[in-house]
């Protein structure tokens, strides 16, 4: 599952940050910002209309992401 599949309200962690090619700038900007294996995330809200972007939180920073970005970032939900 990626992050971009997380309900309001859900938490989960992160597993992996998936590159989309060779030299993927925006993955490693997302592992700079905290987007580690075994990090909490929290699906904070959604964007009206399709839910683009998302607003997650990281520890004590929140981030909005588009989806596009969100779906680089793999994760497992809480139970």
């Amino acid at each position: 599952m990626n992050l971009s599949q997380l309900a309001v309200g859900q938490e989960a962690h992160v597993q992996a940050v998936t590159p989309q090619g060779e030299g993927d700038a925006i993955a490693m900007r997302l592992l700079d910002l905290g987007f580690v294996p075994g990090e909490a995330v929290h699906c904070i809200a959604l964007a009206p209309f399709g839910g683009d972007p998302i607003l997650v939180q990281v520890g004590f920073t929140r981030f909005a992401l588009r989806a596009s970005e969100a779906v680089r970032i793999q994760i497992t939900v809480a139970s």
